[in-house]
């Protein structure tokens, strides 16, 4: 399902709503009977709000092109999710560059430093 659904959305979906998106991940219950898809859009809320529409307004035939193309007994009902993961990552990696930084600026000089800082002695002849 993880295989097939992203060609079937770019390919067959033709609701504007459902642009460029990326399916994440794929959970299927143990009798087939619901998955959940993750995806992810570009865009702000807005967007992902919209294409969450599109994709649920489109499910039914999902459904349907998959039981076609992949000939299953059971085919899961879909249900559409937003995957918030790859925006909670780039948040927390802002977050430790950003104390990175603040530990850079406020930490006391290290010992090779202060001797860089200092004139060596002149070397008498």
């Amino acid at each position: 399902i993880q295989r097939e659904l992203p060609e079937l959305i770019r390919q067959e979906v033709k609701d504007p709503r459902v642009g460029m998106l990326t399916i994440t991940e794929v959970e299927v219950n143990r009798d087939m009977e619901f998955a959940k898809v993750f995806f992810t859009t570009l865009g702000g809320q807005p967007e992902h709000d919209a294409c969450l529409q599109g994709l649920q307004r489109a499910s039914g035939f999902l459904r349907s092109q998959l039981s076609n193309r992949m000939q299953l007994r059971v085919v899961p009902k879909l249900t559409f999710v937003y995957d918030r993961s790859v925006e909670y990552g780039m948040q927390l990696s802002h977050l430790i560059e950003a104390a990175v930084a603040e530990d850079a600026k406020n930490a006391p000089p290290s010992p090779e430093e202060d001797d860089a800082s200092v004139d060596p002695k002149p070397i008498s002849e």
